[in-house]
């Protein structure tokens, strides 16, 4: 199928590298205006130099409000709406909750959590004037479990689920959804600065069914369906891709 994004606007987060650049490909390929933001500048630019006229790279640091407001106000004068956000920046930080210091757990907050906030509270009066719109939030299966040496991380993984189900709640009248996605272990650089992967992946994916990680591809075709009109009675809900981890 093509086109399954025809005429759509689509701001990704996150989109410089890895999954974000995987969804940013994807939904341009299926029709999309995109535009990616990230604060890895050379390595957005180049992403959307790949991409071609389709997309667009904006530096963006997720948890300053007034960039936010400022990049919406953007992206609506250039493409006149925005349909579809994809809040996918995120961080990973490892250490046992003994030894974790207080700006390291901020830092995760700041941008798994507070980013989120700031996203969907940014594309909200303009996807509620347009009466309509998708918000597709990137969760992990971190927000349904604890791991040791991931408090901050949990924590900001099980906010985003609880946040997305909030905004479900207040937006669907205006015909906006909102939904999360949970990868498990994903190929992208974040899991191998997981402690132990490098050493020994296959003792890291033996609880994994399909006993492998996912390709940042696997990902991206969920949210492009999150993103499109097929999923249009899809609010509020949780949606897994973790090769069966959660089982």
């Amino acid at each position: 199928m093509v086109d399954r994004l025809k005429d759509k606007v689509a701001l990704i987060t996150g989109g410089s590298r890895g999954q974000g650049a995987a969804e940013a490909e994807l939904f341009a390929a299926e029709g999309a205006r995109v535009v990616i933001a990230d604060v890895l500048d050379a390595d957005g630019a180049e992403t959307a130099a790949r991409i071609g006229d389709a997309a667009s790279y904006h530096h963006l640091d997720v948890s300053n409000e007034d960039a936010w407001h400022a990049l919406v106000a953007e992206i609506v004068e250039q493409h006149g709406k925005l349909d579809a956000l994809v809040n996918n920046a995120g961080i990973y930080r490892n250490a046992p909750i003994v030894e974790m210091t207080r700006e390291t757990y901020q830092e995760v907050v700041d941008i798994n959590q507070i980013g989120v906030w700031l996203g969907m509270k940014a594309v909200g009066p303009q996807m509620i004037a347009q009466q309509s719109g998708s918000v597709v939030n990137i969760s992990s299966t971190a927000g349904f479990r604890g791991g040791p040496g991931s408090i901050a991380y949990t924590a900001s993984k099980f906010a985003v689920r609880g946040m997305t189900k909030v905004a479900a709640r207040e937006w669907g009248r205006y015909n906006i959804r909102v939904n999360s996605i949970h990868p498990g272990p994903i190929d992208t650089m974040m899991l191998h600065q997981v402690p132990g992967f490098e050493a020994d992946s296959d003792r890291f994916l033996r609880n994994t069914p399909l006993r492998r990680a996912a390709d940042p591809s696997e990902v991206a075709y969920l949210a492009l369906y999150l993103a499109s009109d097929e999923s249009s009675f899809s609010t509020g809900a949780e949606f897994i891709v973790d090769g069966g981890g959660l089982a």
